[in-house]
């Protein structure tokens, strides 16, 4: 079986009140989230999952605030030799803008996207504001994505799972690496989601659900399930990511 190292790359940042990811808790409290863009290295082909903002804020204040430098698409590939016409895959753990903006620069990729988010994209619900299905045209245009139905692995060692926590096509992505199998959660968590302070276990919390959600309640079975599965758990917007170290 292949095995991966994976590189989180900032390509963008966020600054709101903590509770969009930390259900109920965290009220009033400004919190700073990155916007990754994770390359994949091993194997044959040059694999993304996600591509994060097209023109992202750069400031000392939010590269401070996070711990590393924000990239924009093309610098934050450079920095593996690599341009966008490079990459030959990228998978989506959801079609929100943050996650997609770049999606048309990378013009020799297939594009991997669980059928029911593809569905929310076009036919979005007015509680849906971060779908822009602008976005994803070009490349539906051109029949650069595929659908996923269901649980399966896409490449040797890259497996995806149907997690509906934050959007209902969301997709976690499984990673074999030489230390075990990495979790790209395919939901907007944080490190704390899954590692609650002892307050919220003394409330016999496990986990704490996406601030934003589909099911509050799944949500929270989902985050058990993604735990249990994993052996490294990569929170998508989990600050410590944003140094830029390797995950092997």
């Amino acid at each position: 079986m292949s095995q991966y190292r994976i590189h989180p790359i900032v390509m963008g940042s966020k600054i709101f009140d903590k509770s969009m990811m930390t259900y109920q808790h965290g009220y009033g409290e400004t919190y700073t989230i990155p916007v990754y863009c994770w390359y994949i290295e091993g194997g044959d082909k040059k694999i993304l999952v996600d591509t994060g903002e097209m023109s992202p804020i750069q400031s000392k204040d939010r590269e401070k605030a996070l711990g590393g430098k924000i990239y924009t698409f093309e610098k934050g590939l450079a920095r593996w030799n690599m341009t966008p016409e490079d990459i030959d895959a990228v998978i989506h753990t959801h079609l929100h803008n943050d996650h997609c903006e770049n999606d048309c620069k990378c013009v020799n990729a297939e594009i991997y996207v669980h059928e029911k988010e593809l569905e929310r994209i076009h036919n979005p619900h007015p509680l849906d504001f971060r779908y822009m299905e602008d976005y994803i045209e070009e490349v539906e245009e051109k029949e650069q994505i595929r659908t996923i139905g269901k649980d399966r692995e896409i490449f040797p060692g890259i497996q995806v799972m149907h997690t509906p926590a934050h959007t209902e096509g969301g997709l976690t992505v499984f990673i074999s690496t030489a230390k075990g199998k990495a979790a790209i959660t395919g939901f907007c968590v944080i490190e704390e989601n899954f590692n609650p302070p002892k307050a919220i276990k003394a409330m016999e919390m496990e986990v704490i659900p996406p601030g934003t959600h589909v099911n509050v309640y799944e949500a929270y079975d989902i985050l058990l399930k993604v735990k249990a599965a994993a052996d490294i758990l990569l929170p998508l917007h989990e600050p410590r990511f944003a140094s830029g170290g390797t995950i092997h």
